[in-house]
């Protein structure tokens, strides 16, 4: 996988770590929704980590009354305001979560993590949970209570102090666009594969791409299907690593 450009929001795979002498090893937390007899539910959530609004998506869940939690950077908020505008329309739909403040992976050893630049220090970790958290909180949006960092992967020393600050980490059990960089034919059948309990994660930034028509190939798929669609907040999740217990 090619190091992503400025704002591809990178999705966890494997681990990579550079300067083997001081990084740590890192984790991408998984996570799912409890099932309940008798239904079945998918999470679906959407990275905003800058850039643009993928109009396809967004007016595809609109339109097909699809919930979906956007995880959004302080970096997005400045650039897309009309986007948030329709969310904060629809708030029956649209839960708006914590994606950081600058976009930089939530690692507080200095390294890169698929080409992006770590925060490097502790103190930087919590400059850009918070920094995340004050940016939401200028929209008029609730405070949030879930994070998600740049490339989804984490120092363990990191994700327990983004707990401590009150944060549920959101980690996925699907990855259905890899980092938006997938055709839309792969990213359409990875997102209808989803079973009951799957938190999805994909990406709302990239109108360009191809992987965008794919994750509303998905989505319709799965209402096909009869699968039901909830935020994280009107789920009961359960992230290993540490992340939500």
């Amino acid at each position: 996988m090619r190091p992503y450009q400025k704002y591809f929001c990178a999705i966890a795979i494997s681990l990579l770590a550079v300067s083997p002498s001081k990084a740590q090893l890192l984790v991408a937390p998984k996570l799912h929704i409890k099932a309940e007899v008798g239904s079945g539910r998918v999470a679906l959530t959407l990275d905003a980590c800058g850039g643009r609004t993928d109009t396809r998506i967004l007016s595809a869940l609109v339109e097909n009354k699809i919930p979906a939690t956007i995880f959004v950077t302080g970096i997005w908020l400045k650039h897309n305001a009309a986007a948030v505008e329709i969310m904060r329309a629809h708030p029956e739909l649209f839960e708006l979560e914590n994606h950081g403040g600058r976009h930089v992976p939530a690692v507080d050893t200095p390294q890169k993590i698929y080409g992006i630049r770590s925060a490097g220090s502790p103190e930087a970790v919590l400059a850009e949970v918070e920094s995340g958290a004050a940016a939401l909180a200028v929209t008029g949006e609730p405070a949030p209570k879930w994070f998600r960092g740049a490339t989804a992967e984490y120092s363990p020393s990191a994700i327990a102090m983004i707990r401590k600050l009150g944060f549920k980490i959101a980690g996925f059990s699907i990855n259905g666009d890899g980092g938006s960089l997938l055709g839309a034919k792969e990213t359409a059948r990875r997102i209808a594969a989803a079973k009951d309990g799957d938190v999805i994660i994909a990406h709302i930034n990239q109108p360009t791409h191809a992987a965008g028509e794919g994750v509303v190939q998905g989505l319709l798929a799965l209402k096909a299907k009869g699968l039901t669609f909830v935020r994280l907040d009107d789920a009961d999740c359960v992230g290993n690593q540490g992340t939500t217990d």
